[in-house]
């Protein structure tokens, strides 16, 4: 399966910069296959380790002498290592003692040495006393596949890369046709098992016996390695989830876990979720401004998981909806409609999201995004219906860049508010963040025209 964080991996192994390399992510979104897979394609070699299941690893970081490391790697895999021609590979390194502050001692000692690791609970070693390499280490973050991997996978090469070029003429004709996948999406979801069971013809029933087994799993590793006073909470606020964004309001409530709960009490929970991977939590601000994170709210946020397709199991979706309909869409308050949103804009490197709620007002922005300084409102429409009276009240009162509007509608783009698919969300983003980043837009006359615009939608 091709996977896009390739080509951030392509650019760590060509920086003049690389340091160790960290590869986090939930258990079972496709890290040691990616970290293979690249391996095998760019470099000569592979060194690879499980820590969870090589019984002498718990010795290999007994002290921090890089040359006996490299050389009790050789041993253990078999393999020659070459520094720049074999890519060495750590697997749940979070197994064994002093295996993450080791990389400090790469990153000094033997920084020729390409060396990535990979964990599926490395944010839960910071919980457990284990010193982090701050300042000696790149880190990457991998999430379930996007939409856009997904196309790819089940083989619409062609539909992928009209998306990827943003031929929206075109993707325009084809519309119905990848709205009818991305249905399929919002069922099977991103994890690697389920689009590959997907690929394979699996019945869909099956797929979802996938899905809970992976959130089974996902209890049980929290519940191995969080202390036993959080297991009940930390199971009570990921349950809670569905609940919490099928709400009109997605604001995450405590007193839907318990009558009289607080948010200390759970606090600790949702950081556990957090560090695990299995959460996103956005956050609102206070005012729409650029830099949003200076006007973070820490006490007001939503919930999200990590996968649509986690997400439809727990609120046990019908298959026959996502097959024959688009009330997938509008279900449970269009939750999993903004579940997708919010999975797309996640995976775009290095982008801020926030949402914002204007004071003594009814007016929500679902998402704002930051872009080089610049603020974007982003509106998640779960069918077809346009009408965004938030959206537009924000842009008359506020200052921000281009809005977006994302829907099932086709894509159409003006001065304003570009109308972008559901389907195109990330493709589109991508355009934009090489655009201001270049610093290609042309500012002046483009403002010129959105005045005019608004000046408009005022009438």
């Amino acid at each position: 399966m091709e996977r896009l964080i390739i080509e951030e991996l392509l650019q760590w192994k060509s920086s003049p910069r690389r340091k160790p390399l960290i590869l986090n992510g939930a258990r079972q979104v496709g890290k040691t296959w990616i970290l293979k897979h690249f391996g095998q394609m760019y470099y000569d070699n592979v060194a690879y380790i499980n820590c969870d299941k090589e019984s002498l690893a718990a010795k290999l970081f007994e002290d921090y002498d890089v040359k006996r490391i490299i050389q009790a790697l050789e041993a253990m895999t078999n393999t020659q290592i070459v520094a720049g021609k074999t890519l060495i590979i750590i697997d749940e390194i979070q197994e064994v003692p002093r295996g993450l502050h080791a990389l400090k001692y790469f990153a000094e000692n033997a920084p020729e040495q390409h060396i990535a690791v990979a964990g599926s609970l490395l944010g839960l070693l910071l919980h457990q006393g284990e010193s982090f390499p701050v300042g000696k280490v790149n880190m990457l973050q991998m999430y379930p596949m996007t939409f856009l991997e997904f196309l790819k996978a089940i083989g619409e090469d062609k539909m992928y890369q009209q998306l990827v070029n943003r031929e929206w003429s075109v993707t325009n004709t084809v519309h119905e046709k990848i709205v009818k996948h991305l249905r399929m999406y919002l069922y099977v979801g991103g994890m690697p098992e389920a689009v590959q069971a997907y690929c394979d013809n699996v019945p869909l029933r099956e797929i979802r016996s996938i899905h809970n087994e992976i959130l089974t799993a996902y209890i049980n590793d929290l519940s191995k390695h969080a202390p036993k006073e959080q297991v009940v909470r930390i199971t009570q606020v990921f349950r809670s989830i569905p609940a919490q964004i099928a709400k009109e309001n997605k604001k995450f409530v405590f007193g839907m876990l318990k009558k009289g709960a607080r948010a200390k009490e759970f606090e600790l929970a949702i950081q556990w979720l957090m560090d695990a991977g299995l959460v996103h939590k956005v956050c609102q601000v206070s005012k729409p401004e650029a830099p949003l994170t200076f006007y973070e709210e820490s006490n007001a946020f939503k919930l999200f998981l990590l996968d649509c397709g986690l997400l439809g199991a727990m609120n046990m979706t019908d298959a026959t909806e996502a097959m024959l309909t688009d009330n997938i869409f509008e279900e449970y308050n269009g939750a999993l409609t903004e579940q997708l949103v919010l999975q797309e804009l996640k995976c775009v490197p290095n982008l801020p999201v926030y949402y914002y709620t204007k004071p003594n007002s009814q007016q929500e922005i679902d998402f704002l995004i930051e872009i080089k300084n610049c603020v974007i409102p982003v509106e998640a429409k779960a069918g077809e219906n346009l009408q965004a009276k938030s959206l537009k009240q924000f842009i008359l009162e506020n200052k921000s860049g281009k809005a977006i509007k994302t829907s099932l509608k086709q894509y159409k783009g003006n001065e304003v508010i570009d109308n972008v698919p559901l389907y195109a969300l990330y493709c589109y983003l991508g355009e934009r963040l090489e655009a201001m980043r270049r610093g290609g837009e042309r500012r002046e006359a483009r403002g010129e025209r959105r005045e005019a615009r608004i000046r408009k939608m005022r009438q």
